[in-house]
């Protein structure tokens, strides 16, 4: 197989645009993301305070708690944005209390979801709707 310069310049160029894109060719959705993290379980609700402005200014810093006594993990996710995780808390058995708090960037306006993985296996769900004035991630 004889390749010729361009035809080289041509698999180059679209190996490299597949390397630059790959939040565009690979973003999941909230239920693909979620889907890992429940191992298919219908999510409860209950046991998990989730903490949020009604209104966001800036949609570059929201202030988010999430409280969840006697979880194992957190999941984080952002319905709205491009990429919608966006953060995953672990807790070990060392940790005092099972919190976490942050400041996450939203595109417009949207639902939060927080799920929270319990010591006993079970899932429990907590969601916020958020009005935006400003989007933080392009928007």
């Amino acid at each position: 197989m004889n390749l010729s310069r361009r035809d080289t310049l041509m698999f180059g160029l679209g190996g490299f645009a597949t390397l630059a894109l790959p939040g565009a060719l690979s973003a999941a959705t909230v239920e693909e993301l979620a889907a890992p993290f429940t191992g298919g379980a219908t999510p409860g609700a209950g046991g998990i305070t989730l903490t949020m402005p009604e209104i966001a200014e800036n949609g570059n810093t929201v202030p988010v708690e999430v409280d969840a006594p006697g979880a194992v993990a957190i999941l984080l996710l952002a319905s709205g944005n491009p990429e919608p995780a966006v953060a995953t808390f672990t807790f070990g058995p060392a940790a005092a209390n099972q919190r976490a708090a942050t400041r996450i960037r939203l595109a417009k306006t949207q639902d939060v979801i927080a799920m929270a993985k319990m010591a006993d296996g079970s899932i429990v769900q907590a969601s916020a709707t958020v009005k935006v004035t400003i989007g933080g991630c392009g928007g």
